[in-house]
């Protein structure tokens, strides 16, 4: 039996946002995806999550059934900015944050902007830190704009073998049927901050309980940024789930709960 309650839009930050809303049950945890994620495709995620949290998993602005359009901003601000509005619109309290990619930074950057907002706990996974100066992110651009073009076409399961081969053939037919509803502006405009916004600056300004999980073969996060990261916030645990590439669930679906150990409270293993 599945654990999702609902779909839901509720009006935040001046958009429309869409969540899913699994468990509803326990402390609040939201869930903010990757750049090409929408909601539903971490819906196997959000079902373990619901057995110990109220679990709320949102739809980014420009992806899945949010706002979306040429005249949003699709900026690292004004997406942190929504999650702190979308907790607020709800009246979540003590909410746990994870982030995943491109949300890692937005839940990191929305601790910071807002420090009085009503998060108590950040757990962030394979977050990008390349940035001005910096090395390049290892995702390259044509891998999502290509997919995005053919699936605003139409594709299949076995058109995205292509691009995502070692994924199941349902979580590749989930992604083919969404992926048309990330709107590449957007995407453009989250990949372009990867590169020319510097989260580093987050971390010291950081003061809530944090967790960074590093893929073990993402390529994202390596000796010397996780080195960097712990001198930036000496408090901020780390761990490593050695077998996983970036898309950390994908690749070690328990090895991706057992890795958060007792951060979130209790084991989700």
């Amino acid at each position: 039996m599945s654990n999702l309650l609902y779909g839901a839009n509720v009006q935040a930050n001046g958009i429309r946002q869409h969540y899913l809303r699994y468990g509803g049950k326990g402390q609040p945890l939201l869930l903010i995806p990757g750049i090409t994620s929408p909601a539903i495709t971490w819906g196997f995620v959000a079902e373990r999550l619901a057995e110990h949290f109220d679990t709320y998993v949102l739809d980014a602005r420009g992806r899945g059934l949010s706002s979306t359009g040429p005249n949003l901003d699709y900026g690292t601000d004004a997406c942190a900015d929504d999650i702190v509005a979308f907790a607020q619109a709800l009246g979540l309290q003590d909410c746990l944050l994870v982030g995943h990619s491109m949300g890692a930074r937005f839940i990191l950057r929305a601790t910071t902007r807002h420090p009085d907002a009503p998060f108590s706990r950040l757990a962030l996974i394979d977050p990008p830190v390349s940035g001005p100066g910096r090395r390049e992110y290892p995702g390259k651009l044509p891998w999502y704009v290509d997919s995005i073009r053919q699936a605003e076409h139409g594709m299949s399961a076995d058109d995205m073998l292509a691009f995502c081969p070692t994924w199941t053939q349902e979580q590749r037919a989930l992604r083919a049927e969404w992926l048309h509803t990330c709107y590449a502006p957007a995407i453009l405009k989250a990949y372009s901050d990867f590169h020319e916004v510097d989260i580093h600056q987050d971390f010291p300004r950081n003061h809530l309980p944090t967790l960074l999980m590093i893929a073990g073969k993402g390529g994202v996060i390596g000796a010397d940024d996780e080195a960097e990261i712990r001198g930036l916030q000496p408090s901020i645990q780390t761990v490593h789930v050695k077998d996983a590439g970036h898309m950390i669930p994908w690749d070690d679906f328990e090895g991706f709960f057992a890795a958060f150990g007792t951060f979130l409270g209790r084991p989700l293993s």
